[in-house]
């Protein structure tokens, strides 16, 4: 599978945090957290640049990049196999930043990164092949939280 549905969109949109994965010209990997993947078009995801050094580096010298996105609650998700680009001041630089800025993001944005995605696949913990359903697992969530 490698198109963004509405379903991976909307997944994409009420998960707040995702991880990139890159690698360094000396071929060493960096994972780094971002508060900001999108679903941009069918075949697009972007990310904001707002603390990114080495993401940033990184993607200079080796733009392939693999982005994990996972509900930590339901141990579900989806991970994304693409190339990216940088930009920085051309369209669709200004719709994506005129998105973030809409949808109440403030941190000063450096670069935006779009993401031509290649291949996506389903993230399923294992929990689900022993039987374990959804629901729960929910409850397990629930009853944590309840306890605290």
């Amino acid at each position: 599978m490698s198109e963004i549905t509405p379903q991976i969109k909307k997944f994409l949109d009420l998960q707040k945090l995702g991880y990139i994965a890159t690698v360094s010209a000396d071929g060493t990997p960096n994972i780094s957290p971002k508060g900001t993947i999108i679903g941009w078009s069918k075949t697009q995801l972007a990310f904001a640049d707002i603390r990114s050094p080495d993401t940033m580096t990184n993607l200079k010298t080796n733009p392939n990049v693999e982005i994990n996105v996972i509900d930590p609650l339901l141990r579900k998700g989806f991970l994304f196999k693409g190339v990216a680009k940088i930009l920085s001041n051309s369209n669709p630089y200004d719709d994506i930043l005129k998105h973030y800025r809409d949808s109440g993001i403030k941190s000063s944005i450096g670069s935006i990164v779009l993401v031509d995605v290649t291949d996506i696949s389903e993230v399923i913990s294992p929990l689900y092949d022993l039987g374990i359903s959804e629901e729960e697992i929910k409850l397990k969530w629930k009853k944590h939280f309840e306890s605290l």
